[in-house]
């Protein structure tokens, strides 16, 4: 009985194995935006004939991707939203999506303007709530897409990926699962019954801040699935050799960052969850959060590195904090091995809801005791 392979050796590996010419143990990029003919005139190759239909390069980072998701095929964006949009664009006008009413910004007021011009109909539910969700697929005879971001962002709502998988193949729809926050070292979420998975890959899998990508795995070679290749292809919103390469290398550390951060995050959350200046923390990892048993249920190792805190006081008091901060970065994204801070409320618009004492907080590998430290005396500075 042949081993599976271990989502750590997956992306250790990079789907590389030495080149029998050179002896290389690291992927080589391709930068060629051709490929030659033979004297017949037919490819050398046939999967490729020009570079914005496929390159050695970022098709073997999609091969990793594929496999850490155990997903049958990837493609790879020029951004996180590249991708989104892609799902969005195969969609026909008179189509009805359900989303979540709390979500990244980015993709909610996104996705609201460009439904508006295409004539499709949006619901929303509230991401904890099945009977919001059943609702919303009610609110047209059928559905198209129903998408999930779980942990949300940055409120960190947690949703059962298996049931709204269910709810949604009953209304005929497709389920689309955000699983940048957790990765698939944590959830799987197409083992949970999804279709298609999408990345922010500019976040945990690439893991540097230093390239931005964007990517979408799909369970099956579905027809939807094939509007999007068809979209990527003529659209031509696809990926750097370079910043494949360097997607690439950083998914062969993606296991070690991943514990480091989960490790970091959790012993920060209970800190958080104990200071008097801090009014409540959203961390699923918590049993004191509400999602917390969906979250053991469907993550694995972890619960990401990604968390939310409210501070006692308003907004000019929360910004203090945020002043005071030494060692963590001020900064918007999430994933990267430094540790990220964020008054999001000063970035997002008063609808979303999001509170004016609350902060983000994306943990990287760092001495956790120095980011424990450095968040103590910003919350407590002495008189």
């Amino acid at each position: 009985m042949t081993r599976a392979i271990a989502p750590a050796t997956i992306a250790a590996k990079a789907d590389h194995y030495e080149d029998a010419l050179s002896g290389s143990i690291v992927p080589p990029i391709h930068t060629s935006t051709t490929y030659a003919r033979d004297t017949g005139n037919q490819p050398f190759n046939p999967a490729h004939v020009y570079a914005r239909d496929n390159n050695p390069s970022f098709v073997q980072a999609e091969r990793v991707l594929a496999k850490l998701e155990n997903g049958e095929q990837a493609l790879l964006f020029a951004s996180g939203m590249a991708a989104i949009a892609a799902v969005f664009y195969t969609l026909q006008s008179g189509a009805h999506v359900v989303l979540p009413n709390s979500m990244y910004w980015g993709v909610f007021s996104w996705t609201r303007q460009y439904c508006a011009r295409a004539s499709i109909t949006v619901s929303y539910y509230a991401p904890d709530d099945a009977a919001s969700l059943r609702k919303a697929l009610q609110d047209k005879a059928s559905t198209d897409i129903v998408w999930v971001e779980t942990p949300s962002n940055p409120m960190m709502h947690v949703t059962d990926i298996r049931l709204a998988a269910q709810l949604a193949h009953g209304a005929g729809a497709l389920l689309v699962v955000d699983n940048t926050v957790p990765t698939p070292l944590l959830t799987r979420p197409l083992d949970l019954g999804a279709d298609i998975v999408m990345h922010s890959a500019t976040k945990s899998l690439n893991g540097h801040s230093d390239v931005i990508a964007g990517a979408l795995v799909t369970r099956e070679n579905h027809s939807h699935w094939q509007r999007i290749v068809t979209e990527r292809h003529d659209a031509g919103a696809i990926i750097s050799p370079f910043d494949a390469s360097q997607l690439l290398r950083g998914m062969r550390t993606l296991s070690l960052r991943v514990e480091r951060a989960c490790q970091n995050a959790a012993r920060i959350a209970e800190f958080l969850h104990e200071h008097e200046h801090v009014e409540e923390v959203l961390y699923p990892g918590l049993e004191s959060h509400p999602g917390h048993k969906v979250a053991r249920e469907q993550m694995s190792g972890g619960y990401g590195s990604l968390m939310s805190f409210l501070v006692k006081g308003d907004k000019a008091e929360t910004l203090a904090v945020v002043s005071r901060l030494q060692l963590l970065v001020r900064a918007t994204s999430l994933g990267g091995v430094e540790t990220l801070i964020e008054h999001r409320h000063s970035i997002e618009p008063p609808e979303t809801g999001v509170p004016e004492n609350l902060l983000r907080l994306a943990v990287g590998i760092e001495d956790v005791d120095d980011l424990i430290h450095d968040l103590d005396q910003a919350l407590s500075p002495s008189v």
